[in-house]
């Protein structure tokens, strides 16, 4: 059987993403034990799809095991049985229900400004039709908080249940306007019953529209009530001002379209799901929620906490889109709970300020955090030009510093033992002495720090600088294995390097810290099969004797890895596997729970892992950044109003658009078009200020340039050879109005080929390219590929009318200009990963 990978399958059978001027929307025929959930920055419902659900309002569980009851006809239908069809939009989800008389769409609803949660009942029957809502009361604080005893009534003014402790300092409604009881939780000698019921008013035959509202006071009775009625009164407008609210985001940040919808579609949903998780706890203030997941009979939902490193690689992920707000008030969060000597927590509790939190095990158990806050402050500092916010946290970042010096082991590498995990939480591959991952971010941190220095005119910038260049040659001398070409993943607690290749190895990639030519040693470890799957990145091969394809810490795949691996492969030009995985994080938020990525996946079969979070907030980040920071190569500097457009095209986008992207004060927007033998880049600025920037688009190794013209006068441009391709380079000024860069070219063959996600269940089947190799005195390309073993592949090739003839695979012409390359794997023995060799020769220029 032939595989075809240039695959464009409806994973939600809905369109991906909006047209202009449309919203976005996916849809899908239910799935009962997918996640579903509508979230906003004060409550959210959670829930699975088939509609039992679970209400909070932070830091408060008020519900849980909710769900309907249809009453028609004499029967009472359960709801969770006739559930047919989700469609998720970025301010609300929708369950619709098919009986054979009716139809019911409840749609699931969090205000934006508001500490509660609408659930609307659109109801179209043609015969009596009676909804009832029942639930279990759950009224406690987010784990480990605790309220230690509360009751609750029958309402029968509100035509709700009010919950309240007995301190009166908690309280909430869940009711209908016109509700009436049909059970109260009770308990006696002789029996019990645990759930609260109301009854809607019939609707007669036709349509019509019941609202359920839950709500949340910290503040007293009065305003809880005031707060009830405006969301049973209000929810066209509410539902109207969310739209609102994610469209303005949408439009507000770096904005892209692009031919592959998938990808297009998954960044836009990747924007709204980073969104969705900015959470504003009255107690604690508005920080980025790591994760979500019913908390079932617990009261931890998900990972539905503030975490630190959570927090700062999805802040890397807001200031490449330009959301500079939310990426400076979630660093600004970590640094009010920083501990006296410097080290930043590593999660807090929604709860934590109603208890000593920061005393607990829990609450700086990581060492990464600390390293990783510097980063991320220089990053958002850079992008931003808030040179303000470095002053004003220098005190707290030279703390981090100060602590992250205190971590060094006698080399001055940032070690684990004693200090707290790295990347690793537990499992067979620890303990250990020190990470290459944990080690890497120590030595970006010091880079991070030396710039912030310089900007801020500080007399330590030099010697920052100094720290940095005397620190970056050891993560190459100390976990470098020559004789296996792969970087170790760790130091042993005897201080020996452990020599086991392992994904980790893309932390010091994404922040070009390693020797490119041993980088591309690792790249090639990583692509093979037994470590990417083709939903993803294992931490460690498959082939390895400590992997467990449910290892949490050994084996999974998470979407983070494959972020890391994507922006690193990228920075190294590595672009086909780096595109092979940041696919496979974009096709993750069109499937699982839709418009959202998961934690972390099987590793031997594409499903979510039973015990990972559905909804994780640096998955959907690792879709931003490999594609603007990796495939785009946009780096911006508000500072010296300059920015880097490097990009990476697949050779099978032939355009593409960004809009909005900012510079210092400026907007800036680029229309790029391809050809054969062209390339044209539109830029258009809207400001008054002169930017400059670095236009250095890849082109193939056997490309040979012409020329260069900008705005139509021919301009010098440098060629930057590296391995796997070059880069065309020059330097310009960025006025307001429309500037045109155009480069005239010849030679450029470029290969493409477009992953997709297997069926659910089953195992990863697609195409891996290996390596890349050019010959200019032969004039050939040699790749080497593996896959499934006895696995039929197919990628295009582009620009193919050069192509004389290719050895190991068979060639397609499809029209004067592109072909089909048609290649099968070998069978290969148990255990091991099949290859093959394609040699393209070409016929000359």
């Amino acid at each position: 059987m032939w595989l075809l990978l240039a695959w464009s399958g409806l994973l939600a059978s809905a369109a991906f993403g909006a047209q202009p001027g449309q919203p976005l929307e996916l849809s899908r025929t239910v799935r009962p034990w997918e996640f579903v959930s509508a979230l906003g920055p004060h409550a959210a419902i959670l829930g699975h799809e088939q509609g039992t659900l679970e209400a909070w309002v932070y830091p408060l569980k008020i519900v849980s095991g909710f769900h309907l009851r249809f009453h028609t006809e004499g029967t009472v239908l359960p709801a969770e049985a006739l559930a047919r069809t989700v469609i998720v939009r970025p301010e609300s989800t929708t369950i619709v229900y098919f009986g054979d008389s009716f139809t019911v769409r409840e749609t699931l609803f969090v205000p934006v400004h508001e500490p509660g949660a609408i659930i609307a009942l659109q109801i179209s029957t043609a015969k009596v039709l009676q909804v009832e809502a029942a639930f279990r009361p759950d009224f406690q604080l987010d784990w480990p908080g605790h309220i230690e005893d509360s009751g609750a009534e029958w309402d029968s003014t509100l035509h709700a249940f009010h919950f309240a402790d007995t301190g009166g300092e908690f309280e909430a409604l869940v009711g209908s306007p016109h509700a009436s009881k049909t059970a109260e939780e009770y308990f006696s000698n002789y029996f019990d019953s645990s759930q609260d019921a109301f009854a809607l008013e019939p609707t007669v035959a036709g349509t019509d529209t019941k609202i359920i509202v839950i709500a949340a006071s910290f503040t007293g009775n009065k305003d809880l009530t005031s707060l009830y009625q405006r969301l049973s009164q209000g929810y066209p407008a509410l539902l109207r001002e969310a739209a609102s609210y994610y469209n303005d985001y949408l439009s507000h940040t770096v904005s892209i379209q692009v031919p592959d919808v998938e990808v297009e579609a998954a960044y836009d949903w990747a924007r709204v799901s980073m969104l969705q998780s900015v959470v504003q706890n009255p107690f604690l203030g508005e920080g980025l929620a790591a994760g979500f997941d019913t908390s079932h009979d617990d009261y931890r939902p998900g990972f539905a906490w503030f975490f630190g490193r959570d927090t700062e690689w999805t802040s890397l992920a807001l200031t490449a889109e330009g959301d500079f707000p939310h990426a400076r008030s979630a660093l600004e969060f970590l640094g009010k709970y920083q501990r006296s000597d410097g080290k930043i927590p590593h999660e807090v509790s929604q709860s934590a300020s109603l208890m000593d939190w920061f005393k607990t095990p829990f609450a700086f158990a990581s060492a990464d955090a600390t390293p990783l806050y510097i980063v991320a402050a220089d990053d958002y500092v850079t992008r931003s030009g808030d040179i303000g916010f470095a002053r004003d946290k220098w005190e707290s970042l030279w703390k981090a510093y100060t602590f992250l010096k205190s971590t060094y082991d006698a080399k001055g590498l940032a070690q684990n033992a004693g200090i707290g995990h790295g990347w690793i939480e537990g499992g067979p591959l620890v303990p250990v002495q020190a990470e290459l991952y944990q080690a890497a971010l120590g030595i970006a941190a010091v880079r991070a720090l030396s710039h912030l220095a310089r900007l801020l005119q500080k007399d330590d910038a030099h010697d920052l600088e100094q720290a940095f260049d005397r620190e970056l040659p050891m993560l190459d001398e100390t976990f470098w294995s020559s004789e296996k070409r792969f970087y170790a993943y760790a130091l042993d607690s005897d201080n020996r390097r452990v020599d086991v290749p392992s994904v980790l190895a893309a932390v010091p990639m994404w922040f070009r810290l390693l020797d490119e030519e041993h980088v591309q040693s690792m790249i090639q470890e990583l692509a093979r099969p037994d470590h990417q799957a083709d939903w993803g990145m294992r931490i460690i091969s498959s082939h390895n004797p400590k992997y467990d394809p449910g290892g949490y810490h050994f084996g999974t795949v998470w979407p983070l890895f494959t972020g890391w691996a994507s922006v690193g492969e990228y920075n190294y030009h590595r672009a086909l596997p780096a595109y092979s995985n940041l696919r496979a994080n974009a096709l993750l938020m069109l499937d699982g729970s839709l418009g959202h990525a998961a934690e972390v996946l099987s590793g031997n079969y594409y499903q979510t892992l039973s015990t990972g979070a559905p909804n994780q907030l640096w998955s959907a980040a690792m879709v931003v950044n490999p594609l603007l920071s990796g495939l785009m190569g946009l780096r911006t500097d508000a500072a010296s109003c300059h920015f880097v457009f490097a990009p990476h095209v697949p050779a099978d986008w032939s355009w593409f658009s960004v809009d909005n992207l900012p510079v210092d004060s400026e907007r800036v927007s680029f229309n790029y078009r391809r050809t054969e033998d062209r390339l044209r880049l539109e830029i258009r600025s809207n400001g008054t200020k002169e930017c400059s920037m670095e236009f250095s688009p890849a082109v193939s190794l056997r490309a040979k340039v012409r020329q260069v013209r900008f705005n139509g006068r021919r301009v010098p441009f440098q060629m930057k050879p590296n391995s796997s391709d070059q880069h065309v380079t020059i330097e310009i000024p960025v006025r307001a109005g429309v500037s045109t860069v155009e480069v005239e070219m010849a030679g450029n063959f470029e290969l493409s080929y477009t992953s997709a996600l297997p069926a659910l269940g089953t195992e990863s089947r697609g195409l891996r390219v290996l390596s890349e190799s050019w010959s200019p005195t032969r004039d050939t390309l040699t790749v080497r590929l593996s896959g499934t073993p006895g696995e039929g592949y197919e990628l295009s090739a582009w620009n193919a009318r050069q192509l004389s003839s290719v050895e190991g695979a068979q060639l397609e012409r499809t029209n004067a200009s592109d072909a089909r390359v048609h290649v099968r794997l070998p069978v290969s023995s148990p255990g091991s990963d099949p290859q093959a060799t394609v040699v393209f020769h070409f016929a000359g220029r």
